[in-house]
């Protein structure tokens, strides 16, 4: 209060003192019991904010444990629990961006919990840019009107989506005759990729990839394009589809030969839904995959992948795939296979990821303590494979005979003292008798510094086959499956050298119709990695 407050105050009887006197008590009490609720307001948002931050981490932890049992089994009831948790995290992300929040210090703390800084990625360099120069409005300075001189500037970037458009090449050859002979000369009609059709090498680049890697029906691609005012019914569409794959069968089976060169390969399969003529059900088929990809141990050979479509799981589907390999095949422990391994031209390599993943459902189905056992010894394995992926083999080699064998070794004595302790028909008996079964197959890695622990590179190449299973009801006939494991192939094979899979069936479709047929292999994926820009796609 000032002196002239006072002066006035010093006017008043005590009657309207205590009344002033009151009424700042009122106001007092007002504003402090605003300041509670407020208070309180931001207390509850606090909570509200934690529980959601804390649902948001504990979804991202399940759908994490859920894809690494995802790729492992085959559940499309997985599938849909994946599915619901995704729109559930995406619905509490989306309401959290709908928060307004002026700066950082908007967004309240939790207690004892430091609000972690954002972190932008910085955008590709690949990318073209677009210089936008922001010019201050005066032309002098606003306070002495002097002249303004450059100082330096202030860059940002902002990522843009630029909307995918149709557009029509129209063709042009002019005829030229002569004036002495009337001889009429005219430059060639350029080669299509598919003799007649209207559609161009990105367009039929695009829908492949929509199809067979973003998992677009062509009826829905169809929708998609309508919206640009493009009609293209999905009969035309499947009419591309089947020209194209036609077209680049060649190509297929030039990444079917190198797959097969190799020294060793991953092989395994998946069931997919097939409609069956004229029944209106469907039947189950089979994509089998075989991936060569020598990566891990330190070879620079292009990794690969080849899938083949059959109508049903007999033994003799994978004889004729690998009727022209020599090598090691690692697969699981399919009884198809056997007949393979019976000449010797072919060794078996077994799978750790399998032998583990039993005894892991028995740890989270019945807290087994042998289950528990079990994984932590077979992690001691995989730890090691962790040090040395990407060394040579010759020292792979080395470091799991000196490091591993004797693990194995031990391993092998505790099964059997154990499996002597157990029910011969409880579960975890048949997961040891399951892993004693196929010792001489599982120790094989260790021989080998090519080898892998795991078949879990065919396991990742299926992916996008689990993914875009619901794709797999191929017009009724096996013939789709058929296409469909050689557009994959070139797909998944593009992404395993690191390339955008549409920039590199677009590049292919450009130029096959003219290539030699003799030198398909120049078509390879990594045969044109210099000339197409670097995917941002990673592959496992």
């Amino acid at each position: 209060m000032d002196a002239r407050t006072l002066a006035d105050l010093e006017q008043l009887d005590s009657e309207a003192l205590k009344s002033l006197i009151l009424s700042l008590q009122e106001q007092v009490f007002s504003h402090q019991k605003q300041l509670s609720t407020q208070q309180e307001e931001i207390l509850s948002q606090r909570e509200q904010l934690a529980s959601r931050d804390a649902e948001i981490e504990h979804l991202k932890l399940w759908i994490a444990k859920l894809r690494r049992m995802q790729f492992g089994r085959s559940s499309e009831k997985l599938d849909r629990q994946i599915e619901q948790l995704e729109l559930r995290l995406e619905e509490l992300q989306t309401s959290q961006a709908e928060k307004p929040a002026a700066n950082p210090a908007a967004r309240p703390a939790l207690p004892n919990q430091p609000v972690p800084a954002p972190v932008r990625r910085s955008l590709p360099e690949h990318l073209p840019r677009e210089t936008r120069k922001y010019l201050p409005q005066q032309k002098a300075c606003p306070d002495c009107g002097g002249t303004l001189q450059p100082l330096g500037e202030d860059v940002s970037e902002i990522l843009e989506y630029v909307q995918v458009r149709f557009k029509v090449i129209r063709q042009v050859r002019p005829k030229l005759a002569c004036a002495g002979c009337d001889r009429i000369v005219q430059a060639a009609a350029p080669s299509r990729p598919i003799e007649r059709g209207m559609a161009g090498p990105g367009l039929l680049a695009h829908v492949l990839v929509s199809k067979y890697s973003d998992h677009l029906p062509l009826y829905r691609q169809s929708e998609i394009y309508a919206r640009e005012g493009v009609e293209l019914d999905r009969s035309t569409l499947a009419d591309w589809v089947g020209g194209t794959s036609r077209l680049l069968a060649p190509l297929v089976e030039a990444l079917r030969r190198h797959v097969m060169a190799g020294y060793k390969i991953h092989g395994d399969d998946t069931p997919v839904p097939v409609l069956e003529p004229g029944r209106g059900k469907t039947k189950t088929g089979r994509l089998w995959t075989y991936v060569r990809d020598d990566r891990p141990a330190g070879d620079k050979t292009p990794p690969a992948v080849w899938y083949c479509y059959t109508p049903d799981r007999k033994g003799e589907h994978p004889q004729a795939h690998l009727r022209d390999f020599t090598g090691t095949l690692q697969a699981d422990a399919y009884a198809g296979y056997e007949r393979v391994y019976e000449s010797g031209r072919i060794l078996e390599a077994g799978c750790w990821a399998h032998v583990r993943r039993k005894f892991y459902d028995l740890l989270v189905a019945h807290n087994s303590p042998v289950a528990a056992e079990a994984v932590e010894r077979i992690a001691g394995l995989y730890a090691i494979e962790k040090e040395i992926r990407g060394s040579p083999a010759e020292q792979r080699r080395e470091i799991r005979n000196t490091r591993s064998r004797p693990l194995l070794e031990s391993l092998k004595q505790w099964f059997e003292e154990t499996l002597g302790k157990l029910s011969r028909k409880s579960d975890t008996a048949l997961a040891v008798r399951y892993a004693l079964g196929r010792w001489e197959a599982l120790m094989r890695y260790c021989d080998d510094g090519r080898l892998e622990i795991d078949n879990n590179a065919a396991e990742r190449s299926l992916r996008a086959v689990v993914l875009g299973r619901k794709n797999y009801l191929f017009n009724g006939s096996d013939a789709g499956g058929e296409r469909a494991a050689a557009i994959y192939s070139l797909i998944s094979s593009a992404k395993l050298n690191d390339l955008n899979p549409e920039a590199y069936l677009r590049n292919v479709l450009e130029r096959i119709a003219d290539h030699p047929i003799n030198r398909i292999e120049e078509l390879l994926p990594w045969n044109l990695a210099s000339e197409l820009a670097p995917s941002s796609f990673r592959a496992a």
